[in-house]
């Protein structure tokens, strides 16, 4: 049987896909990959869509294809036989789901309470030295944390947490044992709202205070439409006093606000994030000055 998989979003590796691929495989049958005119010559195709702003593309699949991902419902699954399968492609996750409830986020309706789904050697390859892993909040469940931990530890294996950890979770332990590990890249946190601030200093001082030195971490710093500015501004602010790093997310319906680009132009360029204040980074930057009508004007200053 020959089988056509089609990533629509073909941004990120695709674990479903990668599941469904391998399941195939074990039975025999040919995989052709992303090509659409294979549709006429195919026995069986599978789509799947994981950004819902993507979802219209899979209106030409509709009826033909086994359409799924986060993208295009949130209640359909992948089968038993084919989710159960571990494709060890060095990325994956080792639990699903997630104890928090933001409003931006749709972990918590798509996959329910956090739960263990496997550990390492169900994600590794047994050859490469990097994983990543895509848990969504794997500190809530310390126990296997550590587990997991130990594992990278004896496999000698670099560590990508990608989705961010939670740090209202760190513990001086964890905290401790995080600073263990070889990261691929910096130790990734989230700093999603101002009213964080509190909670975000503790665990900095956590850190310091079991050894981290500067720009050891990076903070995804979700912007979205009940954002300001200033709310933003605050969150970087803080993170660069602190020396460490930052993301700026802009969520999809704030993607073009002029002020929230001249935020990420500064703060996802870690070297000028690093080099100078927000303002003396504008004033040397050519693109961002062109946003100049948009900043507040008590945030530039020496223009």
């Amino acid at each position: 049987m020959k089988v056509l998989l089609i990533d629509i979003d073909s941004i990120i590796p695709n674990l479903a896909l990668k599941k469904i691929e391998k399941y195939h495989i074990y039975k025999g049958d040919e995989i052709i990959w992303d090509f659409p005119l294979a549709k006429y010559e195919c026995d069986k195709i599978y789509v799947s869509c994981v950004f819902d702003w993507n979802k219209w593309k899979c209106e030409e699949w509709e009826g033909i294809a086994e359409i799924g991902g986060s993208g295009y419902s949130l209640s359909i699954n992948l089968p038993k036989e084919i989710n159960d399968i571990k494709p060890k492609i060095n990325f994956g996750f080792t639990t699903r789901g997630c104890i928090r409830n933001c409003y931006f986020c749709i972990v918590p309706q798509k996959e329910g309470m956090i739960h263990i789904v496997g550990d390492i050697y169900d994600i590794w390859d047994g050859i490469s030295k990097e994983v990543v892993i895509m848990d969504n909040n794997i500190l809530a469940r310390p126990e296997h944390f550590f587990l997991i931990a130990e594992q990278l530890i004896k496999e000698k294996l670099k560590v990508d947490f990608n989705q961010g950890l939670d740090h209202r979770l760190l513990t001086p332990n964890i905290a401790k044992k995080l600073l263990q590990l070889k990261h691929i890249n910096e130790i990734r946190f989230a700093f999603d709202n101002i009213n964080y601030k509190g909670s975000v200093l503790k665990a900095l001082q956590i850190l310091i205070d079991e050894g981290m030195g500067d720009w050891k971490t990076r903070w995804y710093v979700y912007v979205g439409e009940r954002d300001t500015f200033e709310s933003v501004y605050e969150r970087l602010n803080i993170l660069k006093e602190n020396k460490q790093g930052a993301y700026v997310m802009r969520d999809r319906k704030v993607h073009d606000n002029k002020q929230f680009i001249a935020l990420s132009s500064w703060a996802n360029t870690i070297g000028a994030f690093k080099l100078g204040s927000f303002s003396e980074i504008f004033n040397k930057s050519e693109r961002m000055r062109s946003y100049i009508k948009y900043i507040p004007k008590h945030y530039l200053k020496n223009l």
